[in-house]
């Protein structure tokens, strides 16, 4: 029975050594390995330029509204469609104001008779007077009859005046050769004043409206030469900054800059999104640049994933400065000559062992 004892306590000694010896195996087995490139800190003292967004527009555009009230009877063009200056694109219903035309055109008929009476009524005592035949109180009394027949007549001729800009508003036409790019009312439709009605560009010349945050605005000077990406034709064309906001009041923080596109062969359209790089110089010759696509975002944190001394993942939190095309400059978190993870063949994470290609 002694011996039996001890065959089964080196039974399960064994058993328990292979138990263990396995589960060190699967321990092993499950390490992972993620493959990495990677690149050093380094240090840029060259000048370079702050990006912004922005989207592109005509230079020359407008929006075309009436200052009447009316239902649209007729909208004669379509978007897209070339006009030109002066042509008619849109009628709003004219009645009541065709009406009013009509009563004040009697009225400068009636105006101009009695002009025309007192006119020669005035001839006629002028010429009495200065030979003694009429009385100065007469003389007086027609000489007030014409003048108030004048003045009824003028008033008669601006109140026409005044019913003909009002059909002016009705007949919507062309303010200069160009493109129906928007329409935002439809026929039978009711007509508001100062509603927008139709939008018309010029097309050939383009500018690009970018907003920059307060940081980076006393940076950007008038007349400065900057190349603009369009992101949809691949392309840069250059532009000058004609405007430069003073203010952020209604633009949240940011400043609205104004680009005017150089004539280029690029098939340009409004309302393409294009990324302006302004020229700066940088003040700092100790600036720290890292790639934006290198940056690990996790709420309001940034942060970097650099090579640990037991060559293992580790996320770094960056604070950042401001970016310069492609990079962006990192104001505390990294030291110049560090190595940081650029890619990875499967995912980051904290302690994961890592192999540099």
């Amino acid at each position: 029975m002694h011996r039996n004892y001890i065959i089964g306590l080196f039974a399960l000694t064994f058993l328990a050594f292979g138990c263990g010896t396995e589960d060190k195996k699967t321990i092993a087995n499950n390490d992972q390995v993620v493959t990495v490139r990677v690149s050093s800190v380094y240090q840029d003292n060259s000048n370079s330029f702050v990006t912004a967004s922005g989207k592109v527009e005509a230079a020359k555009s407008t929006n075309l509204s009436t200052r009447m009230m009316g239902y649209v009877d007729n909208i004669y063009v379509k978007v897209g469609d070339e006009v030109r200056s002066g042509q008619l694109l849109m009628s709003v219903n004219n009645a009541d104001v065709s009406a009013k035309l009509a009563q004040v055109n009697a009225g400068i008929t009636e105006a101009q008779a009695a002009f025309n009476n007192a006119e020669k009524d005035y001839t006629r005592y002028t010429a009495l007077f200065k030979e003694n035949s009429a009385s100065q109180k007469e003389f007086d009394d027609i000489s007030a009859r014409f003048e108030m027949a004048k003045a009824r007549l003028e008033a008669a001729r601006q109140m026409k005046n005044e019913v003909n800009a009002q059909l002016s508003y009705a007949n919507i036409r062309a303010p200069f050769n160009g493109v129906v790019t928007n329409k935002f009312i439809n026929t039978g439709d009711m007509a508001n004043p100062g509603m927008p009605l139709l939008e018309v560009e010029a097309p050939g010349t383009y500018q690009v409206l970018a907003m920059v945050p307060e940081s980076e605005i006393l940076d950007i000077q008038k007349d400065t030469i900057v190349d603009v990406q369009l992101k949809t034709l691949d392309k840069i064309v250059s532009g000058k900054i004609t405007e430069v906001s003073t203010s952020a009041r209604n633009t949240g923080g940011q400043y609205m800059v104004k680009v005017l596109l150089d004539t280029s062969d690029a098939n340009i359209l409004s309302g393409m999104y294009a990324t302006v790089q302004f020229p700066v110089a940088q003040e700092s010759s100790q600036t720290i640049m890292v790639p934006n696509d290198a940056l690990v975002h996790n709420g309001q944190l940034t942060g970097i994933y650099t090579v640990s001394q037991n060559n293992t993942a580790l996320l770094r939190w960056l604070r950042l400065g401001r970016t310069f095309g492609e990079k962006v400059e990192v104001l505390s978190g990294l030291s110049a000559d560090e190595e940081y993870i650029v890619s990875a063949d499967g995912k980051l994470f904290n302690g994961v062992k890592i192999s540099v290609q």
